[in-house]
């Protein structure tokens, strides 16, 4: 089977990729990765050379790992090896999901990477050339309704219980550990003593929470996903709005965790540490996928090194751009996030408002990216393309050398306490 791009379709393009109907496969989708990035929900506004190959070949990479049952095994040895096979593992089905995982693999949306030049589909393996291209299976979305009744508003989710062969309407957050950037953190120090008790409880964590904190095993929390803003929500309300019934509802999170343990093992051979990741779950008759982007646009990975008896925790995910901007341009990002208070306070659009108040100069217009920044963002990505076609170097070393010039990037830019605040301890 090959793929020819010119009779395909384009039906969907966002801040970070194209979706592609393919003319004569009705139930498969190309996914077309951009060099573009997007951060606090305001649309693509920088660009990483080459991201978008690097992007889609970790994707290639996680997916044909999922996919394969010599992969399990190989995580399996490595749980066991590390001990961590004690709280999860010992849940019926839990160990009967891992099983089935080590016959057959993980059942995934992904098919392969497409040949940018010939159409060709890579199942395991790259093209000889890797491209932004890769062929998933489809699964229709459909959406809450937005509802009112007097001067309440909701979402209706009914509809979710009625069909099938869809993506379910949650996102699945797994946490290895708590990052300054969580949002799991934020919620935590907004709440009083009472509530801190209550929501640890809720988590399955055994203490408080606090910034760079490492969990013996991982956590899963929940949000909406086709609601305007993300929302979060309770185990039990995820389990209403799935669509699913509890003992499917139990798979999923069981999938999304161990998911989780394969990213966590892949990165880790590159010297990095996988903080949190989010999954999306298709549901086909009596069968669940794991159908979510999963790239360095949807981790948190880092390095951590040790320098002047501080450890400093320096992202190779988007979160470092995320940083930059609230390091390096305060105003514009204090102005983002009051233009997200409007917006939702008068049932805007939050991208209109900030559009409308940056063209009456109310707002500061979207600032450029420092190119000696954005070189460094460039070496994190080549240094996991050279991973994932197997150089012959120390990933770990690297990894630690591209880390520390970020940290001097901000040193010699006079911003050393306010990056200290946010990324070391």
């Amino acid at each position: 089977m090959n793929i020819d791009m010119s009779k395909n379709k384009l039906i969907y393009t966002g801040s970070v990729q194209k979706i592609y109907e393919v003319s004569y496969y009705e139930d498969m989708l190309v996914s077309e990765t951009t060099e573009g990035g997007s951060v606090f929900d305001v649309g693509t506004i920088f660009a990483i050379r080459n991201s978008d190959v690097s992007r889609a070949s970790i994707r290639h990479k996680i997916y044909s790992c999922l996919n394969n049952s010599n992969c399990w095994l190989e995580l399996l040895d490595n749980i066991n090896k590390s001990g961590e096979r004690k709280k999860y593992f010992q849940d019926n089905v839990f160990e009967d999901m891992l099983q089935a995982f080590i016959d057959k693999g993980a059942k995934t949306h992904h098919i392969g990477m497409i040949d940018k030049i010939t159409g060709e589909i890579f199942i395991e393996k790259f093209p000889k050339e890797p491209s932004n291209l890769t062929l998933i299976k489809k699964f229709n979305i459909y959406k809450p309704i937005n509802k009112s009744v007097l001067k309440w508003g909701y979402y209706d989710y009914s509809e979710f219980h009625k069909v099938d062969n869809y993506v379910i309407p949650l996102e699945y957050i797994v946490r290895f550990g708590i990052t300054s950037g969580s949002s799991v953190l934020r919620k935590y120090q907004s709440l009083n003593d009472e509530e801190k008790i209550k929501y640890v409880e809720d988590l399955g964590v055994d203490s408080s929470i606090y910034s760079w904190q490492k969990f013996y095993s991982p956590i899963i929390d929940f949000t909406t996903k086709y609601e305007p803003e993300d929302r979060n929500i309770t185990i039990q309300e995820a389990s209403v709005l799935s669509g699913i019934n509890g003992k499917l509802f139990a798979k999923s999170i069981v999938i999304s965790i161990l998911g989780a343990y394969m990213v966590r093992y892949i990165f880790e051979k590159m010297g990095l540490t996988l903080w949190d990741l989010k999954w999306e779950i298709g549901k086909k008759e009596e069968e669940l996928y794991i159908v979510d982007t999963i790239d360095t646009d949807s981790v948190r990975v880092t390095v951590d090194f040790k320098r002047d008896e501080k450890i400093y925790y320096v992202h190779f995910n988007k979160q470092a751009m995320r940083d930059y901007y609230k390091i390096m341009h305060p105003d514009w990002y204090a102005a983002v996030n009051y233009a997200k208070k409007y917006a939702e306070k008068n049932k805007l659009s939050f991208v209109d408002v900030l559009r409308e108040g940056q063209k009456n100069n109310k707002y500061p217009c979207n600032p450029e990216v420092d190119q000696e920044f954005m070189l460094i963002q460039e070496m994190k990505m080549e240094m996991i393309s050279k991973y994932l076609f197997e150089y012959d170097i120390d990933f770990k070393k690297e990894s630690q050398r591209i880390a520390e010039i970020e940290v001097d990037y901000y040193m010699k830019k006079g911003k050393r306490k306010i990056y200290e605040s946010l990324n070391a301890i």
